[in-house]
């Protein structure tokens, strides 16, 4: 659990980053670099994406140090800064990906769409369950944004309700209605493209 003083020298911290002091950015990385990663890794679903947006996440940290409000906590204003950089990540991805710019998503045979493969190791499943895993990933990429972000938060990051509205500024009545239309979407989303795990 988070203590005041520790809170009180993480804001401390964030001014010094602020007047140009780079130590503490050694701190914050070492504390919650595991975390942005294992969220970043949520959202982009590959291990290098995953990598530039932590490393993404901790450049704007530094140079937003003097951005902080004091009106939440470090690391809630943090899991503010990587949910934004995975979404940032995620719409210039399908940008390009509309624009046709990725043309090997398509079969040369048959012109179809080709299904990005959902392979790499998440930190936070387990080995056994890694195939439903993989098919989790893969459905929810139909959720809303808002959808995604509650469900990785408190399914797969495992934080409190509260805390979870507190980072995405909403009420806690709103993170349970998100999370409960996500599992729903991901439940009929599992029934239609997978029926033999859907059912289970």
């Amino acid at each position: 659990m988070t203590s005041v003083r520790q809170i009180n020298d993480e804001a401390q911290f964030l001014i010094e980053m602020a007047n140009g002091n780079e130590k503490p950015l050694d701190y914050f990385y070492n504390k919650y670099s595991a975390k942005v990663y294992s969220t970043a890794l949520s959202y982009t679903k590959n291990e290098q994406d995953a990598e530039e947006v932590l490393q993404d996440v901790f450049i704007t940290l530094f140079d937003s140090a003097s951005k902080f409000k004091n009106d939440a906590s470090v690391s809630t204003w943090i899991y503010r800064i990587t949910i934004n950089k995975c979404l940032d990540f995620l719409r210039k991805k399908n940008s390009l990906k509309r624009k046709g710019i990725f043309s090997s998503l398509f079969s040369k045979e048959s012109g179809e769409i080709i299904i990005e493969p959902v392979d790499f190791v998440h930190p936070g499943v387990k080995m056994e369950n890694s195939e439903d895993a993989k098919l989790l990933f893969r459905v929810m990429d139909e959720l809303t944004e808002n959808q995604k972000t509650v469900f990785i938060l408190t399914q797969i990051d495992g934080l409190p309700q509260q805390e979870v509205a507190d980072i995405m500024k909403v009420s806690r009545k709103s993170v349970e209605s998100l999370l409960q239309r996500a599992k729903a979407t991901m439940r009929i989303k599992l029934e239609k493209f997978y029926p033999e795990r859907g059912k289970k």
